[in-house]
């Protein structure tokens, strides 16, 4: 189930993230970095959800560390990385995905 909320959180945002690097050249919404936090904070709209989103991201890269430690998880980095680049749309169900694994690994289930 995780796996799969993984890949439809990379497909759903990313769809658009194609679209926009097509567009204006600014690839993955990094390249042009001023252009970005302009359209994020473009009005109060944006800029509610804009914010919400960077402090959901803290969130979980706070939680995943804590989490990562407590069951053994090597490489959590990889995941944070994962979601500047991709989104925590992709990066969370991922990271718990591997957690459940680890869980399943340690009771003998993965044998």
């Amino acid at each position: 189930m995780y796996l799969l909320l993984t890949v439809l959180g990379f497909v759903a945002p990313n769809i658009l993230v194609f679209i926009e690097s097509i567009e204006t050249g600014n690839v993955l919404l990094y390249t042009n970095p001023v252009a970005t936090f302009e359209g994020m904070f473009a009005n109060r709209i944006s800029t509610i959800f804009g914010i919400d989103l960077l402090f959901a991201v803290l969130v979980f890269f706070t939680w995943s560390y804590q989490q990562a430690r407590s069951i053994g998880l090597k490489g959590v980095w990889l995941i944070w990385l994962f979601t500047m680049f991709f989104g925590l749309a992709s990066g969370f169900p991922l990271f718990l995905f591997l957690r459940e694994r680890m869980r399943e690994v340690a009771e003998g289930q993965w044998d």
